[in-house]
């Protein structure tokens, strides 16, 4: 069914500015700039070892502009949505259906390269938010050849970020999130633990190398919508922590001093700012 995180969306409102942020967080120039005729958005893709991370802003009238807008207005910038790999679209969208989810039929869309001719052609299966725990998701299948979304070239000086090591999910009922995630997008739950001296519970579900994983306070407020999660950080993998580090404060970002990760062997440090609202860890493996 689902073969992999292909890709996160982070919804900016000045796509130029979060362009020229993310060139220099990742050390990489854009894979793809584009737009969405039909839709009414632009975007820039950077296209990691792994995934891809698409910035996507308003550019005109459409329902997905209207729809971006109002998560802008309500929420600024920040991580949007997950899309999920599938081979093909039509058998994804019955497979959703059969595991209890209110898939769309598939729907045939299209990018079109900026100052270019080049198009991109996909086909998307969207799911209702009150499905998906009001974090957007679509499953996707590529319809154009994998070339025309190369790599991100890596910059001068190299020590670049390379992949997404894992997604953060909050949510105040992991049960119900373990409930979509595992039982009925299908990914694999490898790990479901608590920790008492974080206040928290953690789950990872595990597709194509990737991790999605779903943090749930142990005390949660009074006010947390249980219905609701919440799409809130991206982790990145590096080869060289430290060079990575240099680099980035050398380009102006807020980043903290490295520190041992939580799982024995990493090395962490976290960027505070400018990640247009995006939770964002630097982690070399062990």
């Amino acid at each position: 069914m689902l073969t992999s995180l292909d890709h996160v969306v982070i919804a900016v409102r000045d796509l130029e500015a979060a362009t020229a942020t993310y060139t220099a967080l990742y050390g990489r120039s854009p894979s793809w700039r584009g737009t969405h005729p039909v839709w009414g958005t632009a975007n820039t893709l950077f296209r990691l070892a792994n995934t891809y991370v698409e910035l996507l802003a308003p550019a005109g009238a459409g329902r997905h502009a209207e729809v971006l807008r109002a998560q802008l207005a309500a929420r600024g910038d920040g991580p949007y949505a997950l899309a999920f790999g599938c081979a093909d679209a039509e058998v994804a969208a019955a497979a959703l259906r059969a595991a209890g989810l209110a898939a769309g039929d598939p729907v045939a869309a299209a990018g079109r390269a900026l100052g270019s001719a080049l198009e991109r052609q996909w086909r998307s299966v969207f799911l209702p938010l009150s499905d998906t725990r009001a974090v957007p998701m679509l499953a996707i299948a590529h319809r154009s050849p994998a070339a025309l979304l190369p790599p991100a070239a890596a910059g001068p000086g190299g020590a670049t970020i390379d992949a997404i090591d894992h997604v953060v999910i909050m949510t105040a009922d992991a049960d119900g999130a373990s409930a979509l995630y595992r039982d009925r997008l299908g990914l694999r739950l490898a790990f479901d633990r608590t920790f008492d001296a974080r206040g928290l519970r953690l789950l990872f579900f595990r597709i194509g190398g990737i991790t999605v994983e779903v943090a749930a306070p142990l005390a949660a407020g009074v006010d947390a919508d249980r219905d609701a999660d919440r799409f809130w950080g991206i982790s990145y993998r590096v080869a060289d922590i430290d060079a990575v580090r240099a680099r980035t404060l050398a380009a102006g970002f807020d980043v903290s001093a490295v520190r041992d990760g939580h799982k024995p062997g990493t090395r962490v440090c976290t960027v505070r700012a400018e990640t247009h609202g995006v939770a964002t860890l630097l982690l070399q493996p062990a």
